[in-house]
C-alpha cells in the first residue's frame, strides 16, 4: 500500500525545494525537471560518479547518500512506487542536465562524488526536487523529500445511480489554472475508472467522457496530501440503439446509413449499420436513416440513465413538407 488515508471530499504545482541560487545555464536546465515524465524508462543503477566540470582526483572518496520520501511531513517513509533520479547541475552539450544515477522502489542509497546535485523523486504524477550538496569530508545526513501528494480514484454513473461499463468511460486530468491562451495544462489523459492516480496536492479540473459522441461532464476536484480522494461523477446521458424496421418490433434492416441530429440541427453522429449503438447526452434528437435511395426519420428523447432502443418505421411515401415522423421520402 502507498500510505494513503481515505477522504470523501471532492474539489498542480510541483513542489520544488531549492538551495542556493544557480548560475543561469544551470537554472535554465533545471527548469526541465518540471517536465520529467515519471513513466520514462531509466537505468536501474545503485551508484556511480557524477558528471562534473574538470577532472576528478581518482582518489576522491565516494560518499554514501540515503534518500527517503514521504507523502506528508509527518507521514511514514514510503516503501514502494518511487522513481529516484540524480542529476548533475551542469548542463551537457544538449543543454540538459545529465542523469548520473537512478533507482526504483522505496528508499534509495547512492554513492556519489562530493559536489552539487539535483535529486528528483516521482510518485506517479507527483514529484519533488531538491538541491543536494555533498561535502568532501564528514558524513552526509539522510535526505528526506516531502512529496505533498495524495491519490485520486475516479468513477461515474448515468442518471442517479446506473453503473457505467468501465470500457465506455475515460477521464482526463487538467490543471485548475487557465493559461493565457485559454487552455488548461493536461496532467494525464485516458485515465480509467477505479485506478489510483497519484498527484501533488491541489485542485484539478476533471473531464469525464461517457462514450464517444457528446456525453461529457467537467468537475473541479481537490486532492489532499496523504489522502485518497474518491470521486463519482454523474452523467446526464444514456445509451440508445437505432433500428430501421418495416414493422414495430421487426428485424433491423441492414446496410442503413444513419445520422443523428440535435434539436438545433447539429449532426452529432454518423454511421452505417443495421443497429448502431451510441451514448447521447440527455436531450431531444432526430434520427435519420437512409436505405436504398429512401430517407426515413424519427424524433426521440434521451433521458439520463434510461437506455433504450429507437425504432424508425418504414411507411408510405409522403412529400417533404407533410412528412410525419417515421415516414420516408425519395432522396435526390
Amino acid at each position: 500500500m502507498y500510505g494513503f488515508s481515505f477522504a470523501t471530499r471532492i474539489g498542480l504545482a510541483l513542489a520544488l525545494v531549492l538551495g542556493a541560487t544557480l548560475p543561469a545555464p544551470a537554472q535554465e536546465a533545471f527548469e526541465q525537471l518540471k517536465q520529467l515524465d515519471s513513466s520514462a524508462k531509466m537505468p536501474k543503477l545503485n551508484a556511480f560518479s557524477a558528471t562534473t566540470r574538470g577532472s576528478l582526483d581518482v582518489a576522491t572518496e565516494l560518499k554514501d547518500v540515503t534518500l527517503e520520501a514521504k507523502l506528508t511531513k509527518d507521514g511514514d517513509s514510503m516503501q514502494q512506487g518511487l522513481s529516484w533520479r540524480v542529476f548533475s547541475p551542469f548542463p551537457g552539450d544538449d543543454g540538459k542536465l545529465p542523469l548520473v544515477a537512478s533507482s526504483e522502489g522505496g528508499s534509495a542509497a547512492f554513492q556519489l562524488v562530493p559536489g552539487d546535485y539535483f535529486v528528483n523523486v516521482a510518485f506517479g504524477r507527483a514529484g519533488a526536487t531538491k538541491k543536494l550538496s555533498i561535502p568532501s569530508s564528514g558524513t552526509v545526513d539522510k535526505q528526506v523529500l516531502v512529496l505533498d501528494a495524495g491519490g485520486l480514484v475516479l468513477n461515474a454513473v448515468s442518471g442517479p445511480d446506473v453503473k457505467i461499463p468501465p470500457g465506455e468511460l475515460s477521464f482526463s486530468v487538467y490543471s485548475a489554472e487557465v493559461r493565457e491562451d485559454g487552455e488548461r495544462g493536461l496532467v494525464m489523459a485516458d485515465v480509467k475508472p477505479d485506478n489510483i492516480v497519484r498527484l501533488n496536492a491541489g485542485t484539478y479540473h476533471i473531464v469525464s467522457e461517457y462514450g464517444s459522441v457528446n456525453a461529457a461532464v467537467r468537475a473541479d476536484i481537490q486532492v489532499e496530501a496523504g489522502k485518497l480522494t474518491q470521486a463519482t461523477i454523474q452523467h446526464r446521458a444514456a445509451k440508445v440503439t437505432l433500428k430501421l424496421v418495416a414493422d414495430e418490433g421487426g428485424e433491423a434492416i441492414a446496410d442503413t446509413a444513419w445520422s443523428v441530429l440535435t434539436s438545433a440541427g447539429d449532426v452529432v453522429s454518423e454511421s452505417v449499420s443495421a443497429f448502431p449503438s451510441m451514448v447521447l447526452a440527455e436531450g431531444e434528437y432526430t434520427a435519420i436513416a437512409r436505405n436504398k435511395d429512401k430517407i426515413y426519420q424519427r424524433d426521440f428523447s434521451v433521458s439520463a440513465g434510461h437506455n433504450s432502443d429507437i425504432e424508425v418505421l418504414m411507411s408510405a411515401l409522403s412529400s417533404p413538407g407533410q412528412l410525419p415522423a417515421d415516414q420516408a421520402i425519395d432522396s435526390e
